[in-house]
């Protein structure tokens, strides 16, 4: 055996990191994710960061200070959660930036919010993110609202939810259309359109701000508001689509 390979094998380590029992506490965490179902990409995502840096923790010794989020989010899972936007709201909290060797905050490249310089933007919250509050959505509502755009919105809802039948013009989307019906008894219904001129992104980020960030509850609350669902309806699909007014 080489010099350099006899070397690494005493001190137990390979050319692609340490051995799995000197794996640090944010890779032997992310190994059992990885047990769990979840990928590293997939990690990623959850964390805001780059799939490279999740292999960085086994092969490079990094990932100290992920360990709270990636603690938060093995809970969550072990719990039944498996929504990738839901497991992000719950890390969030616990993410904290690196220090710099001078003991300042370093700089984390994030992704921004996805508006295009035409202000047309998409988000979607499934059935678990919704329950706790879409929070993913927020953001791009505040944008919106800060670059002055208009707004539109999808929600899903068991059809006995709606107070109008599908196709009524006393209901926002007032042509068939705008209504998708689905095999398990619920009906997707589209508000504002560019055609129609949608709504102020000002407005419903007041709203939001209203209800505590909580945008399911905030879309909710618009739609019981103006008669066009029960009070006990769900919400159980969630989209938010943004463009600027012409």
């Amino acid at each position: 055996m080489p010099p350099r390979n006899r070397r690494r094998a005493a001190a137990g380590t390979s050319r692609t990191g340490p051995t799995g029992r000197d794996l640090n506490e944010a890779a032997r965490i992310t190994a059992r994710l990885q047990q769990a179902g979840l990928t590293k990409a997939d990690i990623a995502r959850i964390l805001g960061r780059d799939p490279s840096l999740i292999s960085q923790f086994a092969t490079r010794n990094k990932g100290a200070a992920f360990v709270p989020a990636l603690t938060q989010i093995e809970r969550a899972v072990a719990g039944g959660i498996s929504d990738r936007e839901e497991l992000a709201a719950i890390a969030a909290p616990h993410i904290t930036r690196r220090t710099t060797a001078s003991g300042s905050r370093a700089r984390v490249r994030t992704k921004a919010v996805l508006i295009t310089p035409a202000g047309t933007g998409t988000g979607r919250a499934g059935a678990q993110a919704i329950a706790s509050g879409s929070a993913r959505l927020r953001p791009l509502i505040a944008e919106a609202a800060r670059l002055g755009l208009r707004l539109a919105f999808t929600v899903r809802v068991a059809k006995t939810g709606y107070i109008h039948p599908s196709g009524s013009r006393t209901d926002s989307p007032g042509i068939r259309r705008s209504v998708i019906q689905r095999a398990d008894h619920t009906e997707e219904r589209s508000y504002g359109s560019a055609h129609t001129g949608g709504f102020d992104a000002a407005e419903f980020a007041a709203r939001v701000d209203a209800a505590g960030g909580d945008v399911t509850a905030a879309v909710h609350a618009f739609l019981v508001e103006t008669g066009r669902v029960h009070p006990s309806a769900r919400i159980i699909h969630l989209e938010i689509r943004t463009w600027r007014a012409r």
